[in-house]
């Protein structure tokens, strides 16, 4: 019996895209004999006729399935949907807008196939990808990778594979507001990478808009790092040592050696950055208590484990 592959595919507004993407896929799958195949739409609240377009190609394939949003709820959530659903010994999660080679389906399956539990799509270079774009990632990059405990490689995507006990480890994360990728690697698991050049779009607009991309940054952040949480404590520590350092050298001037170098209102100045920097240690103290009441809320599991040898009493 051949081993079932689920392909999720979030949609969002992709009516002129899906029926290429259904051609594209059917056509690389229908080399593929070794597996059966599920591919699961979720139509993430699109406005458009991308629904009336999955219902057609689900007339005329037993491979289709469709979850259907009441409304836009984002990529992450419909991405979590597909997996949550997914039938599959392994999934593969890809876009509908051809940016994805469908053609590297059989090279992910083929690493999988050595052992590996996590396969990520690396994409090198990004045809049609504005200045702005490449600037802000690579500084996100660089900025998340020096905050956060979990090291996210650049370019990585969402075009990857997950083996079934990845899917379901991932059910057990409860975050609302995530980034799968990230979430993916702070999971670990044996994993291999694979490169490709992304395409243009064939048709549309990207869903994820300049502030969406932000947004998405900005929780990322959150969801693996503490760091920001920590900052005003940081920055109090190093202002109460400057003004305190600052401070000491007025008062050997001053009040030692009488020089009459500061004047009040620079006494007075530096008397009240420094108690800014005491605040600010003190709202240091009160993140580390937030930071573990975030890391309660967010209920991951303590640690996850691939297989367990321990043999039953």
């Amino acid at each position: 019996m051949n081993k079932l592959i689920s392909i999720i595919i979030p949609v969002h507004n992709e009516e002129e895209n899906v029926p290429l993407f259904f051609a594209a896929v059917t056509k690389v799958l229908g080399e593929i004999n070794d597996y059966d195949f599920e591919l699961i739409f979720v139509n993430d609240g699109s406005t458009d006729n991308t629904l009336n377009e999955l219902n057609k190609i689900e007339q005329i394939s037993t491979r289709i399935q469709i979850i259907d949003f009441s409304r836009n709820f984002g990529k992450e959530a419909a991405t979590s949907a597909g997996l949550n659903e997914c039938r599959g010994e392994a999934a593969i999660m890809i876009d509908a807008d051809l940016q994805h080679p469908v053609e590297k389906i059989p090279e992910f399956l083929a690493k999988w196939e050595t052992g590996v539990e996590v396969v990520v799509g690396v994409r090198e270079k990004n045809k049609g990808e504005g200045l702005t774009k490449r600037i802000g990632s690579f500084f996100f990059y660089k900025i998340i990778n020096s905050i956060s405990e979990t090291e996210v490689i650049a370019g990585a995507t969402d075009f990857r594979l997950l083996d079934r006990t990845v899917v379901d480890e991932f059910k057990n994360l409860k975050e609302r507001n995530r980034m799968t990728r990230a979430l993916v690697d702070w999971m670990g698991f044996r994993r291999e990478y694979i490169a490709f050049y992304a395409n243009e779009r064939s048709h549309g607009k990207a869903s994820y808009s300049f502030w969406k991309l932000v947004r998405l940054a900005f929780n990322s952040m959150v969801s693996l790092s503490l760091f920001p949480l920590k900052l005003a404590g940081y920055l109090g520590i190093v202002i109460t040592l400057l003004s305190g350092v600052l401070g000491l050298y007025i008062f050997l001037t001053e009040y030692v050696f009488h020089t009459n170098y500061f004047t009040a209102p620079a006494i007075l100045a530096v008397i009240i950055v420094f108690l800014m920097g005491i605040v600010l240690i003190c709202l240091g103290f009160i993140a580390l208590y937030i930071a573990s009441i975030h890391s309660e809320v967010a209920g991951r599991p303590m640690y996850i484990i691939r297989k367990s040898k321990v043999k039953s009493p």
